[in-house]
């Protein structure tokens, strides 16, 4: 059991489930090259430090919504392996969080860009 471990073990253990997603799962790579080129883009616009805590937080929830997402589908597939609509619905909705999310976050860019702009 994980629980009440010395902080550096806990905190080994996070890092390991961050180098496990990028490694076995291709969305989070893709979610976290959209995190780089945020911070490319906040680096060529310099906005205001508002826009950077803005993006930083929306580059945060989606990361955090593609490892949520990922780790219910991993427990999911373990304890039902097979197909059922209730486990189908589950991972469809986690992977609509994690849609809804990127949009947001690409709204907050786009808003961004606009008041840097405009």
């Amino acid at each position: 059991m994980n629980k009440n471990r010395p902080f550096p073990q806990r905190l080994g253990y996070a890092l390991a489930g961050l180098r496990a997603a990028w490694r076995h799962e291709r969305s989070f790579r893709t979610q976290g090259r959209f995190a780089i080129l945020a911070l490319v883009y906040l680096l060529l616009l310099q906005p205001e430090p508002v826009w950077w805590a803005l993006v930083g937080v929306m580059v945060a929830l989606v990361l955090a919504a593609e490892l949520f997402n990922t780790a219910l589908e991993h427990l999911a597939d373990r304890l039902h392996p097979e197909q059922h609509p209730s486990i189908g619905l589950a991972k469809d909705c986690a992977a609509g969080a994690v849609w809804v999310l990127s949009l947001a976050a690409l709204w907050v860019a786009a808003l961004a860009l606009w008041s840097r702009l405009g």
